[in-house]
Formats: C-alpha cells, structure tokens, sequence
C-alpha cells in the first residue's frame, strides 16, 4: 500500500503561541516568509528544528509549530551544531539577532561557518538591542546614540557578510524584510544548501531603531538602491535599469547607463568568486546595497564528515562498549 503524503500548510507551521512583537516589527514579516515557506519544502513537519539564543528575534520558535530550542545568549550556534552532528536527518535553523550573534555569540557563529554545519544561520539585523530597550548593538553605526551610548558610538560596526566570509562559510545572503519575494526565493535558495547557510535579514525596529533601512525599503527610492544579485548575469539595477556596477581599478563603482556604457560593461555577477564576494560586501549604506546571494559553493558538511568518521572506526575496530572504554586505559581503585 503506497502512503501519500498529505501537503502541508502555512497554517499548520503557526502554533498556539500569541505573537507578542511589537506592533509593526519587522520579524513579523520574516515569520510570515518562514511559516508560508517550510511547507514548500517537501520536508515533514517533525523533521524542523528552529534553535534561537536571546533576544526579540529569538522568540522564534515559539510561534513556530515544529520542534524548538530556546537556548542561552549567543550559543545557539553551538546547540544546533551539537544538534545537527548527532542527528543528521533533521532540518535545523538557527534564528539570531546581531547583538545576540555578533557580540556574546561571535565565537560560536563563526565556528559553525568555518565547519560547514548544514543549518541555515538567519541573522535579524536591526542595528540595535531590542529586548533590552535600545543599546547599540555590533551592527550599529559609528556616532549612533543610544541609552549605553549617549554622545555617540565610538566603535566600528561590524559587516555581518565580510564576517561570514572571513570564516569561510559556503553560502552569504542578504534579504530585506519587507522584500516578501525576493527574501523568499534567498531562504529556498539557502534551504537546499549543503552545509551552512547564512542570511543576513535586514531588519526594522520601529520603537528603538526606526527607519535605520528607509534609505532602501521606501517604495520611491529602492529601486534605486537595492541591488539584486544574479548569478550569471550583469549587476544593473534602478526604476529603469539605467545603473550598473562594473569594476575599474580593482575597485566596485556604479554608474550610469548610457551609449557609452552599457550592461555589457557591467561586472557579471559570479557567486563562486570569493574576491568578488568580499568587495560587493563592503558595499554599505548609505549608498545602494546588494542584496542576494553573494557566495555559494560546495563544501562537505561538517556532519557527514563526522559520521563518516564514527563509521569508518566502527568498521576497523568494531562497535566497543562503554564498559570497555570505562576500564581500558589506565584504570586504579580507589580504597575505602
């Protein structure tokens, strides 16, 4: 008797929990993406994982209807690599926010990138601590004033994408939170990747950080500012498709199209590329950002590597017992 498998819903991903953001949070929006993409997939319900550390975002797997770990500030990395490496099979997501993951966490995140772990990391960047009411954050920008920084921020912010470039992982994305599709087709994307997934989502807090992305999210101006990235095809983008990017003097620039310089002359954008990678990265706010996916190769996963590993002493050595590795080595007695 064949079973057939009955598709899932948007529904049947939300679960019981009240949402409790505040009004007008941009996690809405990316849970939204999540609940209406995991039934897509092709992956049952009991097989998803979403482990969180703290923060407003981390209050993801709550209002998530599969399993969950809400774990401990700037670990969950560490939990969902434990995770993933004992249980290959599940589906595991780690859901974070920038302070969550770049300050405390930093440690365990890029450990997890450079193993190839094959979780998908989504980073909410909203360049401020929500939870605790308004500090800067390691996203945040220099001079930015806040309640820890009242005369301004004197640090450098970090770049979320240069970082996870830096650590070597196999897939960098950006998504926008109120970019519905786009973030969409990033996340399926970054679901069949084999290995770590990183997606940093840019990310509105309208009570402690408004407006910080209005530059690209205002209707009038994104098309001029956002620039989508497509493997394979030439990096133009505005209300008109009137501008490019191109290379000159080992150096990103944008410019104008015209008779002179055409799409022809723009950069073709190469996923593989990491220097390429790197240089569209450093290409911030306030002038037009990339959003997409700038790097995406193939690496073995950390957790088949490992399994494979346990089998290959399994069958040199045999299966062992953990009574015999309690009394092998040196072993004493201890008196009474």
């Amino acid at each position: 008797m064949t079973t057939q498998i009955v598709p899932l819903t948007r529904k049947e991903f939300q679960s019981d929990q009240e949402v409790r953001w505040c009004p007008g949070c941009g996690d809405y929006a990316i849970l939204k993406v999540v609940q209406s993409l995991f039934p897509t997939l092709g992956i049952p319900r009991e097989k998803f994982v979403i482990v969180s550390g703290i923060g407003c975002s981390s209050r993801f797997p709550y209002y998530m209807n599969t399993f969950g770990f809400h774990t401990i500030h700037g670990r969950a990395p560490a939990v969902a690599t434990g995770l993933k490496t004992a249980r290959p099979d599940l589906d595991v997501w780690v859901v974070t926010g920038d302070g969550d993951a770049l300050s405390i966490g930093g440690n365990h995140l890029i450990h997890t990138l450079r193993r190839n772990v094959g979780v998908k990391i989504l980073l909410f960047n909203n360049r401020i601590y929500g939870l605790t009411k308004g500090q800067y954050s390691p996203t945040s920008e220099v001079g930015k004033r806040t309640s820890s920084t009242p005369v301004g921020s004197l640090d450098n912010p970090f770049n979320p994408l240069t970082l996870a470039l830096g650590a070597g992982a196999t897939f960098v994305a950006r998504g926008v939170d109120v970019f519905q599709k786009h973030l969409t087709e990033i996340l399926t994307q970054a679901a069949a990747h084999r290995g770590t997934a990183f997606v940093e989502i840019y990310q509105n807090c309208n009570i402690f950080n408004d407006h910080a992305f209005a530059y690209m999210t205002n209707k009038t101006e994104r098309a001029n500012q956002a620039i989508y990235l497509e493997h394979g095809k030439p990096v133009v983008f505005g209300d008109n498709q009137q501008l490019g990017i191109r290379v000159k003097d080992m150096r990103l620039e944008v410019v104008e199209l015209s008779d002179s310089v055409t799409a022809e002359d723009c950069l073709i954008w190469d996923e593989t590329n990491p220097v390429l990678a790197t240089m569209m990265a450093h290409q911030l706010p306030p002038g037009p950002t990339p959003v997409g996916i700038l790097r995406r190769v193939e690496g073995a996963p950390f957790e088949e590597s490992v399994q494979a590993q346990i089998q290959h002493e399994i069958d040199a050595k045999g299966t062992g017992s953990l009574e015999g590795l309690l009394h092998s080595g040196d072993t004493w007695t201890v008196g009474a």
